[in-house]
């Protein structure tokens, strides 16, 4: 047991000089006589370090050449965008089999919440608010907290990626009267404990957001290709000479 619990100090020790900068991406760490004589412990407990560190994906053991620090999993995890598109699709997944399961464990008091989120989105009160509100609800009503951090991480994507941010705001100011009555539907299939309705609705849901999505994205496409048509146009034009 203790030396287990040596071993993973080293992991933390070197993992900090490698946070640290002292052994950047794609630079060699020292051998493992000197990592031993560095950190007063047996050449075996480094050994044990080493395999850690390449499990948790922070260093690559080459044979013959060496341990190599690697790209932190975080910051290449971090750097991995997620475009709206994408995430709509993940929402529909994770979103309708969520309803699903709320719709036989959903609470009275969970119910007369939501249709509180309701309220607020016909009467304008805060809607996007209300929106994530309701959807967190469904969330939280399936007893299973995997699928809640799931949806909350579907929400940190949409409130912090610019890109999403755009996207979804350009699909709310043009439906809140089809997001309102879509979120209604979703209600009443809950309130009667049908599974099957309750999925459905979600669905359904999402497949608007994702066709209104891509309208919206082929109107730009379609505006940036007059654009540029036009200004194609200006540059070789004869209208000067014929004019």
């Amino acid at each position: 047991m203790k030396n287990r619990r040596m071993f993973w100090q080293i992991v933390e020790k070197i993992e900090a000089l490698i946070d640290s900068g002292m052994y950047p991406p794609g630079s060699r760490l020292p051998p493992e006589r000197e990592l031993a004589e560095t950190f007063k412990v047996s050449r075996p407990t480094i050994r044990e370090a080493i395999i850690a560190l390449e499990v948790r994906g922070r260093v690559e053991v080459k044979t013959s050449s060496g341990v190599y620090v690697l790209e932190n999993p975080a910051k290449r995890t971090s750097e991995r965008k997620v475009s709206a598109f994408e995430l709509t699709q993940a929402r529909a997944l994770v979103e309708g089999e969520a309803a699903a399961l709320a719709a036989v464990t959903i609470t009275e008091d969970e119910l007369v919440e939501l249709d509180k989120t309701l309220i607020a989105m016909e009467k304008g009160v805060e809607p996007e608010k209300a929106d994530r509100e309701f959807h967190l609800i469904i969330s939280k009503a399936t007893r299973n907290n995997a699928v809640l951090i799931a949806v909350e991480k579907f929400w940190e994507l949409r409130d912090s990626e610019p890109e999403i941010i755009n996207a979804y705001k350009n699909v709310c100011d043009r439906s809140d009267k089809d997001r309102l009555d879509e979120h209604r539907n979703i209600y009443l299939a809950l309130q009667k404990r049908d599974s099957s309705e309750a999925r459905a609705a979600m669905h359904l849901h999402f497949n608007r957001l994702i066709n209104t999505l891509f309208a919206i994205s082929e109107a730009k496409a379609l505006e940036e290709v007059r654009k540029q048509s036009n200004q194609t146009r200006d540059l070789y034009s004869l209208n000067h000479l014929v004019g």
